[in-house]
């Protein structure tokens, strides 16, 4: 390291005649030296924009007074998250805690308008609606919004932020196979980190997003230091000072005024007094009053100069800000997706419960049919024990398929709620009344068009695009960070003194002044100044870490760019995945609905036959238990039929135009949905009604 200094220095006491000439060559270096740092008066408007306003947290109502009574003592206060951002003209409330209002757990007053005798009967948007309202998962996704507005007031403080949550929160069960990006199983999502994610020998890999010159807090910093000292001190020479140990009584106040600004540079005012008193007689003065005072500006030239080094912190949070928003945009499509797919899970097990309704119905008939012919002797024995056995196993197919509903109606009912407190909530049935449209087929789009309305729409790839823009921010950062540092600075110093004649002070000794006051005067009025102007440079030999990093920001940029033209490729063939999915299933739902209309052509003829004495029980139960298998093909086909629809709307990112979702509505604690869009461009889910 080499540190080169060079300055011109004057210090001396002026005559009448060069106070003049002094006081303006100061104010003119002061001038020189800080010229760009009382232009960066104006980063406030800089380095700050004007943001949008934030949604508040879930706010509690008070539903019982024993919540009220659990809620902790403290002195803080609980403001919402709008109300936080406000500027304050309260002096105090710089160093006041605030709280977050504890989270509503009340279900959505909406919900009692769907029960009915004791049942939830719903549509598949209703319970998209009540999903966006009350799923758990959805009320922890919005705090990363107010988290990510957060970072930037710390960014323009010239902090460096503390990172996003752009994972999407999975915590509520059921509803499997509906993908996601990023899925992150903690609170609030997991982090992405530039470049990739992975965890070296030693511990987590450090990325350099955010790398360069230190950014110093642009937060205004005040010190002030007061004392009262008393030090006792034995002297050799009692001539000199006429008594055999010196006391000394000291009353000191300091004060220090310090600020950075977002060009790099800083300034710093520092006022100094100080008292002093001695039982020493052969003191000059005593008291002593001492004040002076110092003004240093400082600029870098090379590393950190500029906005784009030190407002980095700021840049980062407000892109970071926009993978926020993005974020929740992909926590919403994962939250529909899922809905959607517990929706028809609950078709396909409530159809599967009628048709082995049906099933048991029927066996049951032709068991009593059996053994009113047994008692005729118009069948053997082994007729009805077939019967009998083909009756149990039906039962236990209608009580797998019972529980399954059961399980079911229990996702929906957890997805759909806050809480399942209420015992009679909890063991509620829901009642599905969308089925399958009738219609099913491939969608009208193009693979071209559909993987282009997925590179637009998909959250996961512009969630790539924006960490790559931050780590392209990190790239001239760390260039800036190459050069030596050079900084050119200046400063002005002032001191007084004064204090009472001792009786024993030599003849003409002059008084400077009368108490505190002359020595406050002298430190200002420049009868002592000190002016300084100069230039330091230190220059880093070899340069090693500072290259090092330099250069793994490109490597990561260059990994980014890697990564994102991976994901697109993962697009393409999601997209053509989908389509193959959706076109696969819609031929497996023709052909189960041809072997179902089989079927019940096979039972029906069964049964004439068994009314003209042809046929017997046993080929009418075989061909009743073809189609009740039929049936429950038939049912899987369309679930996995309308799923791959909903998988194609989640590849092509088109999930909420399809619904008429309205992103903003979503932030709010009360979700909700926009209108439903007019002709989408992908046919309307499966289940639709028209």
């Amino acid at each position: 390291m080499i540190s080169i200094h060079v300055l011109a220095n004057n210090r001396y006491t002026p005559t009448s005649s060069t106070k003049l000439l002094s006081s303006r060559i100061a104010r003119a270096t002061a001038s020189l030296c800080c010229m760009s740092l009382l232009l960066s008066a104006l980063s406030p408007a800089m380095g700050q924009r004007p943001q949008a306003t934030v949604p508040n947290p879930p706010t509690p109502q008070d539903t019982s007074a024993s919540s009220a009574s659990k809620a902790p003592a403290s002195s803080t206060v609980s403001v919402p998250f709008d109300l936080f951002l406000k500027k304050s003209w309260n002096p105090l409330d710089f160093y006041r805690g605030k709280t977050v209002a504890p989270v509503n757990m009340a279900n959505s007053p909406r919900l009692n308008s769907y029960i009915k005798d004791g049942k939830i009967y719903l549509t598949l948007r209703d319970a998209i609606d009540l999903a966006l309202d009350d799923n758990l998962d959805m009320v922890i996704a919005r705090y990363n919004l107010p988290i990510a507005m957060l970072d930037i007031q710390r960014g323009a403080a010239g902090a460096f932020p503390r990172g996003v949550n752009t994972g999407v929160v999975s915590g509520t069960p059921g509803g499997a196979g509906s993908g996601g990006v990023g899925v992150g199983a903690g609170a609030g999502g997991t982090s992405l980190g530039a470049g990739g994610s992975g965890s070296g020998l030693g511990g987590l890999v450090q990325s350099t997003l955010g790398g360069g010159s230190a950014v110093s807090s642009f937060d205004p910093l005040i010190n002030f230091q007061t004392y009262v000292d008393h030090t006792t001190q034995l002297v050799n020479n009692q001539v000199l000072y006429g008594v055999p140990d010196v006391h000394q009584n000291s009353i000191v106040a300091d004060f220090n005024y310090q600020q950075a600004f977002p060009t790099g540079g800083s300034i710093q005012f520092t006022w100094n007094n100080n008292r002093e008193t001695f039982n020493s007689p052969n003191y000059a003065y005593n008291p002593q009053f001492f004040s002076s005072f110092q003004f240093y500006a400082q600029q870098p030239l090379l590393a950190g100069f500029g906005f784009g080094p030190n407002l980095r912190y700021l840049r980062i949070a407000r892109i970071n800000k926009k993978v926020s928003d993005i974020a929740f945009r992909a926590q919403v499509i994962a939250t529909v997706t899922q809905i959607c797919n517990i929706y028809w899970d609950l078709v396909a097990a409530y159809d599967t419960a009628q048709v082995n309704q049906r099933s048991v119905a029927f066996a049951t008939e032709t068991l009593e049919k059996s053994r009113k012919q047994l008692e005729l002797q118009a069948i053997p024995q082994t007729d009805v024990l077939k019967a009998q056995s083909d009756l149990a196993t039906r039962k236990q197919e209608l009580t797998l398929a019972n529980t399954s509903l059961e399980q079911q109606e229990l996702y929906m009912r957890n997805a759909i709620t806050r809480s399942l407190d209420d015992p009679i909530l909890e063991d509620m049935p829901v009642v599905p009344l969308d089925k399958v449209a009738t219609d099913v087929g491939a969608p009208n789009q193009s693979i071209q068009d559909m993987t282009a309305d997925a590179l637009k729409n998909r959250p996961d790839v512009q969630e790539q695009v924006l960490q790559l823009q931050n780590s392209e921010l990190s790239r001239k950062t760390e260039r800036n960070a190459l050069l030596p540092s050079l900084s050119v600075y200046g400063f002005m110093y002032g001191q007084g003194y004064s204090g009472p004649l001792s009786p024993t002070a030599p003849k003409n000794t002059t008084t400077p002044g009368s108490g505190f006051g002359g020595a406050l005067g002298d430190a200002f009025n420049y009868s002592s100044p000190e002016y300084q102007v100069g230039f330091q440079m230190n220059i880093p030999l070899r340069n090693r870490v500072a290259k090092a990093d330099q250069y793994r920001t490109e490597l990561e940029y260059r990994q980014s760019q890697v990564g994102l033209e991976e994901k697109k490729k993962s697009v393409r063939i999601e997209v053509r995945s989908a389509r193959f999915a959706l076109e696969q299933g819609a031929s497996r739902v023709d052909a189960a609905r041809e072997a179902r209309d089989l079927a019940a052509k096979m039972l029906d003829i069964a049964q004439k036959e068994q009314q003209l004495g042809a046929g017997s029980n046993q080929q009418t139960l075989s061909a009743d238990h073809d189609l009740a298998v039929a049936e429950n093909a038939l049912v899987t086909a369309e679930t996995d039929y309308a799923k791959a629809r909903v998988q194609m709307l989640y590849v092509t990112g088109t999930m909420l135009e399809t619904y008429g979702i309205s992103i903003e509505q979503a932030k709010s604690t009360g979700g909700g949905a926009a209108p439903q869009a007019q002709n989408p461009t992908i046919a309307p889910p499966s289940g639709q009604q028209q």
